[in-house]
């Protein structure tokens, strides 16, 4: 057994083969360039983030044609990321590879606590090893890290704006207002009590002034379900009953629960379903709550109509629409 362990040798490191940036100056000089131009790179990523972030918004920017600006700024801002990340690391792993230090280093074996001049030569070696990095010899390399690094970090600054500033009222508000009138959606109709079958459901939004522009947010918090029934058929007290017309009452579209779209009416039972999450209201009793996980009715806008017989609203909603918040009482 001895034998055949003496036998066995220490077979080494095969031999260094230099890479041609060690080499060849104008290698070392073209790898640093590709180095610059990833960091380069990166910066333009963050920097089409940030841009897609303020500028491409849907009520402040010109419209997009075909992805329009919603669906733009989600795509500004995925691939500006995208850019920014991926170029930062594939230039630093770059670095690394091409001009960093190449040479194979041993280091044997000792106790976990190195004496004190083991420690102090570590130090040293690391402050070295920083000097062969050649960041100090590659200003080119370091100016466009220091703007790829700099501008990334304001990456999540810029993000973490949506957690503030609170909204104060704005979620307790809508568009809705007294004399406004319902108008279809799509269509931008205005519309009368008789275009309303008894059994029909029509999706509405308030109108606009013609200079005005309808923003995501506010379609949002204003889509409202017209459902026509038999005045005979509600279960209503005096008040919620002068809320509709010949039959006609008004909810917001958006459920309480988590603020889906409660898009499905059973015309037989005269019930509003929510397709997330199944919660279920009874049209007939003021969309009150029979079914599901949601805890409240659905938000009913007073309805009439004006002098020209189209359906206007009364009043605003009679509480805030969708789910809960901080700032709602209830």
């Amino acid at each position: 057994m001895s034998s055949e362990i003496e036998m066995i040798k220490d077979p080494g490191l095969p031999a260094h083969v230099h890479r041609s940036m060690d080499i060849d100056p104008k290698a070392a000089q073209r790898a640093e360039r590709q180095v610059a131009i990833l960091f380069i790179l990166s910066a333009l990523g963050t920097l089409l983030l940030i841009y897609s972030y303020v500028f491409v918004q849907d009520d402040i920017f010109i419209f997009i044609p075909v992805l329009g600006n919603m669906h733009a700024q989600q795509l500004g801002i995925g691939m500006g990321m995208a850019i920014a990340l991926f170029c930062i690391g594939a230039g630093a792993i770059h670095w690394a590879k091409t001009l960093m230090p190449d040479e194979e280093v041993i280091a044997e074996r000792h106790e976990f606590r190195s004496d004190d001049e083991d420690r102090e030569e570590f130090v040293k070696t690391v402050k070295e090893g920083a000097a062969v990095a050649g960041l100090g010899r590659r200003p080119l390399i370091k100016r466009t890290l220091g703007a790829a690094l700099g501008l990334s970090a304001l990456t999540p600054l810029l993000l973490l704006r949506d957690l503030g500033p609170l909204p104060k009222d704005e979620l307790t508000k809508t568009s809705w207002k007294a004399g406004t009138r319902l108008v279809t959606d799509p269509g931008d109709r205005p519309l009368r009590a008789e275009d309303l079958e008894v059994g029909a459901v029509a999706q509405t939004l308030p109108e606009l002034a013609p200079d005005q522009h309808r923003t995501l947010n506010d379609i949002a918090k204003d889509a409202v379900l017209l459902i026509r029934l038999r005045p005979e058929e509600f279960n209503l007290d005096a008040e919620r009953l002068s809320w509709t017309h010949e039959g006609i009452i008004a909810f917001s579209k958006i459920c309480s629960h988590m603020g889906c779209a409660v898009a499905l009416y059973e015309q037989q039972t005269k019930h509003l379903l929510c397709p997330c999450h199944q919660s279920t209201f009874d049209v007939t009793r003021a969309a009150k709550v029979i079914f599901g996980p949601s805890a409240r009715p659905l938000p009913q806008l007073a309805i009439t109509v004006d002098a020209e017989g189209y359906l206007i609203a009364q009043a605003p909603f009679n509480e805030p629409v969708g789910p809960s918040f901080w700032e709602r009482s209830s």
